[in-house]
Order: structure tokens, then C-alpha cells, then sequence
């Protein structure tokens, strides 16, 4: 439900002008100011009594008596929802994006690519996802025999990446019974994810339980995603650390320690990009990251799902300070997962 004080046109108008000159400039926004950017030539009065509203229902704060006023979450929320959305990513944005991505001749260098364009246009961390192992579409699979009962499945998908996890099944398998195993899969189940392979296994199984064929049940054995893990063999390409770590929003020690502690641990940025894929919007934008201990109050998540062969399958984004061109920063998401979809999906990369 809309607040009062956002009733009017002209208030949100005068919120957006203000959260959008303190993206700017970083300092606390007064009224003068707002009141130059104002097409309706408002007094700096009349400003003044709508700051103190939207201060009020939580939109500003201000630092100190003198100070003009600065953003919460709240306002960011607002924006990011009245004017993020709407927004177009230039021409010059565009062709950037584009002759970045076309230089990339393989899978993992579009990745590469990719979090650096994001990085270099949201001055924050550029991250993609690839996708978990079990939404790889299959070109070929092997399984490799290794001491002390450990397994290597190295699966190679069909747009020429090479994925690979290690994993301690219950049971012992010789390398014959493996190889057998591997060279049933690459006949029968070529251009499958092993999600949907696995789905395949289990019918099968449901209609000819007494004629099931033993390979067969050590295919779907292996291919359990309760033994390869819900986001196995997805691999994380991050860029801008250095940046984000020297925002200004950042200068608390104990802030900066949780911040860099959430990069270095990849399984978390994973879990935060991984929830977009079956989110209802193409681009989600997440004010406030609650999952990163005190750093994560400063910080905005931008993330979007990407295709590869009309299938969704890992995700994109830019984790930044809360201070962001989030109208560049949304359009270039949504661009880059599109662009991204379409490069990954060419049957000519290798």
C-alpha cells in the first residue's frame, strides 16, 4: 500500500530527484538542490515540508541537524520499482556489451566476459553462475574409478563445457562396471540433462521393475542429485572485488571483513544468484542483502536468469553498495542475460 506522502505525482517525483541526485554525489541532498532539478519550479519550502513527510514514513533520514537528507532502503525500494524498471540502456551501453561478448570463443570466456562487462558498468561485483550439473544438457559423460571408494563424474554438455565433481557413492563400483555405465548414458541419453535423464530411469524402472536392467539402476544411482549435490559443478566467474571492497560504504573494518568474507565464500553468492531463476520477473532486485552479517545492510543484489537452448538454466548479476546506478545497472543485467543467452546457445562454440 502506497503512503501518503507518495500519493501525489509531485512527491514521488521530488523522492526519485532525491534519491537519484544522492546517487550522484553521495552526500546528503538538500532542498536548494532538489529544488534547481524541479521542473515545476518548487520553492525550496515547499521541498522542505515534503522531505519532512517522506522522513516521516521512513523514506529519508538526516545524518545531522544541518544536513540535508539521505536515502534508506525504503526509498531505494521505491525507485527501483517507479523508475529502475522503466528504464533503457543506451546505444553506447549496448555496442559495449556486444563487442565484449562477441570476442569470447568459448563457454567459459563468454562467463569471464560477462562478470567483467557487469562489473566494469555497476562499479560492484560481477557475477555469473553457471549452471548446477544436473541442468547441463549432456554430450558426454565419464566416470572415473579413484582410492578409498571416491568417484569422479566428469560431464561434458553440449555447449563444449567440461564440468566435474567428486563424490563418495554408498556403494563401490569397479571401473568396468563405471565405463559400462558411462557408455549406456552416452548412447541412450545424449542431449539430456541428467535431471531429466533421472526422470527417465525412474519410469522405467515404475513399468519393468522385475526386467530393469542392473546398469540402468547404477546410471540412476549416479546420476541422483542427492549425490551430486543441488549445485554441483556449478562453477561462480566474479569480478570487481576490489572495487566493491573500496566503496565508500565500506569503510567500518568489521563491514568490510563481512563483505569479503561473503565473496570468498562462493556457495553463498551462488545460493543469492540461484533464486532468480524461478523468480516471476525477468530482472529481481533485492534491496538489503540478509544474508551478508552487517556488510549486507549496504548492499543491492541485481540478478536475472539466463537460457542455453531454450532451457533456463544458471543465472547472472551485480551485487554492489546500496548506492547504485540502478538504472544502468538493471538494464545492463537484463541486456547481458539476454546477449548471454544467445552466445551460450550457438551449436558453434567449443
Amino acid at each position: 500500500m502506497r503512503s501518503a506522502a507518495l500519493n501525489e505525482k509531485r512527491n514521488r517525483q521530488i523522492l526519485a530527484d532525491i534519491v537519484r541526485a544522492y546517487i550522484e554525489s553521495g552526500e546528503p541532498v538538500s532542498s536548494r538542490s532538489i529544488s534547481r532539478r524541479s521542473p515545476e519550479a518548487l520553492s525550496p519550502a515547499t521541498i522542505r515540508n515534503v522531505m519532512s513527510d517522506l522522513e516521516e514514513e521512513g523514506y529519508l533520514f538526516q545524518p545531522h541537524t544541518s544536513a540535508g537528507r539521505v536515502p534508506t532502503a525504503t526509498a531505494y525500494r521505491f525507485f527501483v520499482q517507479e523508475i529502475g524498471t522503466q528504464a533503457t540502456l543506451s546505444a553506447e551501453d549496448q555496442t559495449y556489451i556486444r563487442t565484449e561478448l562477441d570476442a569470447a570463443q568459448t563457454p567459459s570466456e563468454i562467463m569471464e566476459r560477462a562478470s567483467h562487462v557487469l562489473a566494469t558498468m555497476s562499479h560492484g561485483l560481477g557475477i555469473v553462475v553457471s549452471p548446477p550439473m544436473a541442468r547441463s544438457v549432456l554430450e558426454h559423460i565419464r566416470f572415473l574409478a579413484l582410492p578409498e571408494g571416491r568417484l569422479l563424474v566428469v560431464l561434458i554438455s553440449q555447449n563444449g563445457m567440461t564440468r566435474d565433481k567428486l563424490i563418495r557413492p554408498e556403494k563401490t563400483f569397479t571401473q568396468q562396471t563405471l565405463d559400462r555405465t558411462a557408455e549406456y548414458l552416452n548412447r541412450n541419453f545424449a542431449g539430456w540433462t541428467l535431471d531429466a535423464i533421472r526422470v527417465e530411469l525412474l519410469a522405467r524402472l515404475a513399468q519393468e521393475h522385475e526386467r530393469y536392467d542392473k546398469l540402468a539402476s547404477t546410471a540412476l544411482l549416479l546420476c541422483d542429485p542427492s549425490v551430486l549435490g543441488e549445485d554441483s559443478g556449478a562453477q561462480l566467474y566474479v569480478e570487481g572485488a576490489a572495487q566493491i571492497a573500496t566503496a565508500p560504504e565500506f569503510t567500518d573494518a568489521g563491514q568490510l571483513r563481512d563483505l569479503l568474507a561473503a565473496i570468498e565464500e562462493k556457495r553463498m553468492l551462488v545460493a543469492l544468484l540461484t533464486g532468480c531463476i524461478e523468480g516471476p520477473e525477468p530482472v529481481q532486485v533485492q534491496i538489503g542483502i540478509k544474508e551478508i552479517e552487517s556488510a549486507g545492510a549496504h548492499l543491492a543484489l541485481i540478478s536475472a536468469p539466463y537460457a542455453m537452448y531454450d532451457r533456463m538454466q544458471g543465472s547472472l548479476g551485480v551485487l554492489g553498495p546500496m548506492r547504485m546506478q540502478y538504472e544502468r545497472a538493471i538494464t545492463a543485467v537484463a541486456y547481458v542475460a539476454q546477449l548471454f543467452s544467445k552466445q551460450l546457445s550457438r551449436s558453434d562454440r567449443t
